[in-house]
């Protein structure tokens, strides 16, 4: 696991200089820039030094391979999208309101981090067990664990709307499933999204936007009877 400024002690000086807690963040938000501009594949750790103003060996000396790099910054973007919607999910806020939040926050991180996606789909299919790592270093709770403190929360409303004829019925599972997946596939599948509606960088922020507004009504309209 990558040691935290923390655990090095921030503010320190390091063996290359400068206090290491801002050296670390610097190396972290370069990598961020970087991955935005060039994808994780084609990301390079000298483009990665470079931008953060260190050398090469000051961000091997914190980071070793670039794939423990890219493990500390989606950990970093993970840590501000996952709690906020597992803590959304499982607020007694109305569900209605907690579509449409829940909306904002994922679509208006992802357009921050929208590499994030990509990565997670790439980690479940070459490095499966990192998921609960990544889980449980965001949330401080197992998936399992999220999953029954949301879905309990779910049902309770689910069911107290079906009961009053305001809702089709549905498994809360399948209601989060299909919510996430809503506000998350435009992202996991930028490429393909940008080439088919023609879109450049702006043109796909606009879109996401735009896609805001419109999902929680279109969502919502849906489980109406």
């Amino acid at each position: 696991m990558v040691k935290s400024s923390s655990q090095r002690g921030r503010g320190k000086p390091g063996p290359f200089g400068p206090g290491e807690g801002d050296t670390e963040q610097r190396i972290l938000d370069a990598a961020h820039a970087v991955f935005l501009r060039r994808g994780t594949a084609g990301a390079r750790t000298q483009e990665i030094a470079k931008d953060a103003g260190v050398n090469s060996a000051l961000l091997h000396y914190y980071f070793r391979t670039k794939d423990r790099l890219a493990q500390a910054v989606f950990q970093r973007a993970a840590s501000q999208l996952l709690p906020a919607v597992v803590r959304l999910l499982a607020s007694d806020a109305e569900l209605e309101e907690k579509v449409a939040q829940v909306i904002d926050v994922e679509l208006r991180q992802l357009l921050e981090t929208p590499y994030l996606p990509g990565y997670i789909l790439s980690e479940l299919a070459h490095h499966p067990e990192r998921i609960s790592q990544l889980f449980s270093a965001t949330t401080g709770m197992a998936p399992a664990d999220i999953g029954k403190r949301v879905f309990k929360v779910l049902r309770a409303q689910i069911d107290a709307r079906v009961k009053s004829g305001r809702m089709h019925p549905i498994a809360p599972e399948q209601l989060t499933i299909n919510l996430l997946a809503l506000c998350v596939f435009p992202f996991a599948a930028r490429p393909m999204v940008m080439a088919l509606l023609g879109l450049d960088q702006a043109g796909f922020e606009q879109f996401i936007n735009r896609r805001r507004k419109e999902l929680a009504p279109f969502f919502l309209r849906a489980l109406r009877p």
